[in-house]
């Protein structure tokens, strides 16, 4: 759906090939006519940016499930932390020493099932600026990779271990606990468009299954530097306080940027569940 086709919200491209801000809308009071118009703009652009929100936990979640059933987080299921399992809480501060979300990643591919999409909402940003959040559209990552090299990753799977991911926020988990691990297709067909995306990220990715280790680990490194560099498949967002994003987490990554040390950036985030396991394309 072209922009000038909305008729309720506006919808307004951050670029040609990811990201939009949309305006006109109250994410707390939502009408049948908007929600259709934010679940178009949200598979054309698959990164939705709203602005000047006001909403509490449980509109929040209402806004959540628009998109599917909310996701309970392993760390509160699995691993004992306390709070509400649907909630993840970003709250970075001056003692923070690892902060949420600073490499390319999609969140939790380590499961089984992993979300379809993810809701962060921002309250509290650094009064100095940054802590933007970059996404890159995983379609046009693996779309810009030879003919060659896409045809051998279709034939591939990756194992994701949570494990990896818990290690690098120096946290091991106590005997009797576990956390998610899952093997899934390099190269996975995105549920509603049906193109090719590439499904590995470095936080959760340990390994290619099919190879050796050493042919895994050189494979893996190009992909993560192909990511990272391949700014012509990135959007950027810059944070204000009460903003919301929304990302379909299959179609893209998205790396927090850290660069507001010793200021603070706090909300919350609600992820969606998903039906099904990705499907190889």
């Amino acid at each position: 759906m072209a922009a000038h086709a909305y008729q309720h919200i506006t919808v307004d491209p951050i670029t040609p090939k990811l990201g939009a801000e949309v305006g006109n809308v109250d994410l707390a009071n939502l009408d049948e006519a908007c929600i259709a118009e934010i679940r178009q703009a949200f598979r054309q652009h698959f990164v939705l940016v709203f602005r000047d929100q006001q909403l509490n936990r449980e509109q929040h979640k209402t806004f959540g499930r628009l998109f599917g059933e909310l996701h309970l987080h392993p760390a509160k299921t699995q691993l004992g932390l306390p709070g509400d399992p649907e909630i993840f809480g970003i709250n970075i501060t001056e003692k923070t020493k690892v902060a949420n979300g600073e490499a390319w990643h999609s969140d939790l591919s380590c499961e089984l099932v992993p979300p379809i999409a993810s809701a962060l909402y921002i309250t509290d940003v650094p009064p100095s600026g940054g802590g933007d959040t970059m996404f890159a559209n995983m379609h046009e990552i693996y779309a810009s990779l030879s003919d060659s090299v896409q045809l051998l990753l279709r034939g591939l799977t990756a194992y994701h271990s949570g494990y990896k991911d818990l290690k690098a926020y120096g946290y091991e988990p106590k005997p009797g606990q576990t956390y998610p691990c899952a093997s899934h297709p390099m190269v996975i067909r995105h549920r509603d468009t049906g193109d090719p995306v590439l499904f590995i990220n470095e936080p959760f990715t340990e390994k290619i299954n099919e190879l050796s280790r050493h042919e895994s680990a050189a494979i893996l490194e190009m992909l993560y530097r192909h990511i990272e560099s391949n700014t012509r498949c990135h959007c950027r967002v810059k944070w204000r306080p009460n903003t919301l994003v929304l990302w379909d987490n299959q179609a893209v990554h998205h790396h927090a940027v850290w660069d507001y040390y010793p200021e603070s950036r706090r909300g919350e985030r609600v992820t969606i569940k998903a039906s099904a396991a990705p499907a190889a394309f």
